[in-house]
């Protein structure tokens, strides 16, 4: 098992922090096709803050080697895929990025090699998508020159108490003989332990219910706190209230985005279209979800009237744009969707977050962050928190109200007093 040469393929959220702790005992290399991140971690910068500067360092120091060179991994055994996997417009899988990681590997594997894939896909992905392409390009057969595994990844952004070698993995293997190696591996580095699976087809259905099930609950949260909110009763009371039972779920209403929970259900949605069947209960909850952002724009609307404030040319802050607390990942943010909504009823909007990338959110969603000192400067009709960070009950709400009638808006229910709340 020493002689393992590791390769990650994909040097995010995901690929980084695995990268990190297999080098504590393996040769490892990075790979990522962005150049300017390969840079950056070459300089000890993360920029997700999954690792700090010392444990990028470390990890130099411990022997990894970053690169978006593909020959320097033809020498490698080992390959871990960890590139994204997104869904296009049409809420449908986009395997894009997956499949072109498929070719690279292609290219540059050799006899014996085993490819283990970590990306979120539909059951059956792997062996019907990835492993064509892996055979074509290598000119290698499945299962008698290469081998394949899969080890959904779970690791959660911001989280620094359960980090990637303390969350417990799911493994599988295309054989049961390359199952157990698989297994041995990721064992060999997470403390938490691991879990073989019978099957990768097994091991892929299971990440991919995982957030799935928390969407769904999740949209059933939000649609108390829709019912409650009409009935004019406080949902966090009530949760409060319900959670003294021992076995009742402690889920929360929100904003449901990121790369996960917003994501996963339509790949599960997909393949079950597919072998047709149409699933309910899970795109019901997507719908739930997907609305929600226009639901708490409206809310707060009302709630303006009310004050009888004017909506159109109407100044209203949003704190927070990241698809959730402590952590820079703007990537799926629904908080974009309230935006949008104020947008389309004419009022001006300025976004305060303290953990974003102001350049990368222009990239993304064409406007910029606001400085911390500017939100105290101006008058504001609305705030709404959408983003429950930490530094944000550094924030003084009646500074920024500055005396007027501003509504306050608490999507998180994270500030102690507010004129709504989810």
């Amino acid at each position: 098992m020493n002689n393992y040469k590791i390769a990650v393929i994909g040097l995010g959220y995901v690929g980084l922090p695995l990268a990190h702790a297999f080098s504590s005992k393996y040769s490892v290399i990075g790979f990522d096709i962005a150049r300017w991140r390969i840079e950056e971690l070459n300089n000890g910068i993360d920029r997700t803050l999954e690792l700090n500067e010392n444990q990028v360092n470390e990890a130099l120091v411990n022997g990894i080697r970053f690169t978006d060179t593909l020959e320097e991994i033809a020498n490698c055994n080992i390959y871990i895929v960890t590139v994204p996997t997104p869904i296009d417009k049409h809420k449908r899988p986009d395997l894009r990025p997956l499949l072109g990681a498929s070719e690279s590997i292609g290219k540059v594997l050799t006899k014996d090699d085993i490819v283990i894939y970590e990306s979120t896909v539909y059951p059956g992905a792997t062996e019907e998508r990835c492993v064509p392409i892996l055979e074509k390009f290598s000119r290698l057969k499945f299962n008698v020159d290469f081998y394949c595994g899969y080890s959904p990844e779970r690791i959660n952004p911001g989280d620094k108490e359960h980090t990637v070698t303390k969350i417990m993995k799911v493994t599988a293997g295309s054989t049961p003989e390359i199952g157990e190696q698989v297994d041995a591996l990721y064992k060999s580095v997470i403390t938490a332990g691991t879990h073989l699976a019978p099957s990768i087809k097994v091991a892929e259905a299971a990440k991919v219910i995982e957030n799935s099930q928390r969407d769904i609950n999740i949209a059933f949260i939000n649609e108390l706190a829709i019912i409650f909110n009409k009935l004019d009763i406080d949902t966090e009371a009530v949760l409060e209230a319900a959670g003294t039972k021992w076995n009742f779920l402690p889920f929360k209403p929100g904003l449901v985005g990121g790369h996960c929970i917003g994501v996963d259900p339509y790949y599960l949605t997909y393949k079950a279209e597919a072998v047709g069947y149409n699933p309910e209960i899970i795109l019901a909850g997507r719908r739930l979800n997907d609305n929600m952002g226009m639901y708490v724009a409206n809310q707060v609307l009302k709630l303006m009237i009310q004050k009888e404030h004017k909506i159109f040319d109407a100044k209203v802050l949003v704190l927070g744009i990241t698809f959730k607390e402590n952590c820079p990942d703007i990537r799926n943010s629904r908080v974009i969707d309230v935006i949008s909504e104020f947008k389309e009823f004419g009022t001006d909007v300025d976004v305060y977050d303290p953990w974003a990338d102001s350049q990368e959110v222009e990239r993304e969603y064409g406007f910029s962050l606001l400085e911390k000192d500017e939100i105290y400067k101006k008058f504001y009709d609305a705030i709404v928190l959408a983003v429950a960070h930490d530094k944000f009950s550094e924030i003084e709400i009646e500074k920024i109200k500055n005396g007027t009638n501003a509504i306050v808006y608490d999507i998180k229910s994270k500030l102690k007093k507010s004129d709504g709340r989810l």
